[in-house]
């Protein structure tokens, strides 16, 4: 939920205690843990009331499936991603028994043949002190 590594942590305590002393940060604590409870069983009742308003069809109904990106990833992706990984699968054994793709014939297009990002082969080695090309429409 929160990225907060032990350095940041120590850092919001030593802060905690100049800005509120020592006498009030007990106090404040108590308040903080008291709200997170309350806030938590608010969601837990929302939760249990959704479900049983709902009815029995949803009783597996995950409240964190609602997120669009977790209904798409569930939904839409998971049946998809094994397709996917049999295609690159595919195209990598392709690419290995063959040596390498063909070269691209003239006139076709520069962008499949110069390291875009359709391109499967593996990067050529520039010789020392070569300068890089440039493309003036890219930068």
């Amino acid at each position: 939920m929160f990225d907060i590594g032990p350095g940041e942590f120590l850092v919001l305590l030593v802060l905690a205690v100049v800005l509120f002393g020592p006498e009030r940060l007990p106090e404040l604590v108590r308040k903080a843990a008291r709200t997170i409870r309350y806030v938590r069983t608010m969601a837990d009742n929302a939760q249990r009331q959704l479900k049983d308003e709902l009815g029995p069809d949803f009783s597996n109904l995950d409240v964190r499936d609602l997120n669009p990106k977790t209904f798409v990833r569930k939904h839409l992706l998971d049946e998809v991603e094994p397709v996917v990984t049999d295609v690159k699968n595919d195209v990598m054994e392709a690419s290995a028994v063959n040596g390498a793709i063909a070269p691209s014939p003239p006139g076709s297009q520069k962008a499949l043949s110069s390291g875009g990002p359709h391109d499967l082969r593996p990067p050529e080695a520039s010789p020392a002190g070569a300068a890089a090309p440039f493309d003036s429409d890219a930068t």
